[in-house]
């Protein structure tokens, strides 16, 4: 697929397939929906077939947090994902954006690869921040996901 092939937009209404999406990266449908209340939710499209989405919510003067990134199974691995951080990136720093942050899990090696290529940089740990936050365990990897890394890029 050419990502040049993607249109990428704001959608105010989460339909059916934006929340099967956003459940792949977030298994809590009540926290993603509590988010999504407050966020500007951005979704990737070739066509009309839903490819990605992402979650920017604002959470301090000059900081927005990329809270849910996800692509559809049949287009990882093909630099999607890449370009949908990308696209975070630009739209913050047009808003007038200084800081770029991320949460994920200390066992999300491939997200956390990610988001290191694209700039950001641990800058802490949240313990346990998934067994106090979810009620059912989560594997990842095989293993149980408990703490959270959070990144930061700064924006130039």
């Amino acid at each position: 697929m050419e990502i040049r092939e993607l249109e990428i937009r704001i959608f105010k209404r989460p339909t059916p397939a934006h929340y099967q999406l956003l459940l792949t990266a977030d298994p809590s449908k009540k926290i993603v929906a509590a988010y999504l209340e407050r966020s500007t939710c951005f979704e990737a499209r070739r066509g009309h077939e839903l490819i990605g989405v992402f979650i920017l919510l604002a959470t301090r003067p000059e900081t927005v947090e990329l809270v849910n990134i996800a692509v559809a199974a049949r287009f990882q691995g093909q630099g999607v994902g890449t370009h949908l951080v990308k696209a975070a990136l630009q739209w913050a720093q047009h808003k007038g954006y200084q800081v770029v942050e991320i949460g994920t899990g200390t066992t999300s090696f491939q997200q956390l690869a990610l988001y290191q290529k694209c700039g950001f940089r641990v800058v802490g740990v949240d313990p346990d921040f998934f067994t106090r936050n979810y009620q059912e365990p989560i594997i990842e990897n095989k293993l149980r996901l408990r703490d959270m890394l959070r990144l930061r890029k700064y924006l130039a």
